[in-house]
């Protein structure tokens, strides 16, 4: 199981710092991802880090701002947000997926359709 934490209400411009942590498992194997859903939209995908920390994706809208990082010791994963913005307003959920692939990008990897486990997310909401 995963849970998320460190969500929360800030000014444009600040930072916050999400943790996603398991519970009952050891993530070390798993490829992980941030993925966020604003009201009535779709759930797009943030984040994306390597079982090695050698390898990320971000998207467009936040690449820059964000940095995903891993400590595989604390079976935590993280995500730095930098430069808030009002659009960055939604719920963000880390997700895993077991690594069992032998030749894939980030890019492909990264896809809410290719994660086996969920959070149940952590509100982020940036006042302008």
């Amino acid at each position: 199981q995963l849970v998320e934490s460190g969500g929360g209400l800030v000014q444009t411009g600040g930072s916050l710092r999400l943790s996603c942590g398991a519970t009952d498992t050891a993530i070390d194997s798993y490829i992980i991802g941030w993925f966020r859903q604003a009201p009535g939209k779709e759930r797009e995908r943030v984040s994306c880090i390597s079982t090695n920390d050698a390898t990320t994706y971000y998207s467009g809208s936040v690449k820059g701002r964000f940095t995903i990082s891993r400590d595989n010791a604390k079976n935590t994963v993280y995500l730095q947000m930098n430069g808030l913005k009002p659009d960055d307003t939604a719920r963000y959920y880390c997700a895993a997926v077991r690594n069992t692939y032998v030749i894939a990008t980030m890019d492909f990897i990264c896809d809410r359709h290719n994660m086996d486990v969920w959070g149940k997310g952590t509100l982020v909401t940036v006042s302008s």
